[in-house]
């Protein structure tokens, strides 16, 4: 289901072909943008790419750790389009910036599906990327169920309720998807 639909958006499969040729080690999209897909053509008017706030890439490169690295990949896919807005993050180097942006302590990470693991909400712990012969590949770690079943739940490992709470209210899923339900 989640591939036909990712097939579905020649958007972004667009994204997605740029991001493998990009050249970034182990680079997926992933998060936000995968739920607006799936819970826009499933509990709302659509996907529409215009409305997109950040396409989220996420890469591993344990070689360099530097912020510079960050930019210099999302300058790379904007060069390649410049119309999506993008923003890459080494998952290798998520402990180096971490604790002074969210206060807390995390060990080095040591893969995508570790990183991908830690992500926000079940529903937005999902990334792809286009595998060889054009093969849609997933990571999900906690499955696909809450993606596609449009459920909004804190996914405990690195989010706390109350900066869960106001993740919630910024994003407004049950309003934006009808249908969607949220479990606190």
């Amino acid at each position: 289901m989640l591939r036909d639909l990712v097939r579905a958006s020649p958007w972004l499969v667009s994204a997605l072909d740029v991001v493998r040729k990009s050249g970034l080690p182990d680079a997926w999209i992933g998060a936000g943008v995968l739920r607006d897909l799936v819970w826009g053509q499933r509990y709302g008017d659509g996907f529409d790419p215009q409305a997109v706030r950040d396409v989220d890439v996420v890469f591993f490169d344990p070689l360099d750790l530097s912020r510079d690295n960050d930019d210099r990949a999302t300058a790379r896919l904007r060069e390649a389009w410049p119309e999506p807005p993008w923003e890459a993050k080494n998952q290798a180097a998520v402990h180096t910036w971490y604790p002074a942006k969210f206060g807390d302590q995390v060990p080095p990470l040591r893969g995508i599906a570790e990183a991908v693991a830690t992500w926000p909400e079940y529903a937005t712990a999902v990334a792809v990327r286009l595998g060889e012969q054009d093969r849609i590949d997933i990571c999900a770690p906690y499955g696909l169920d809450d993606l596609l079943d449009g459920v909004w739940r804190r996914n405990p490992t690195r989010v706390s309720p109350d900066r869960s709470r106001q993740r919630l209210a910024r994003h407004r899923p049950a309003e934006r998807w009808p249908g969607v339900r949220v479990v606190t």
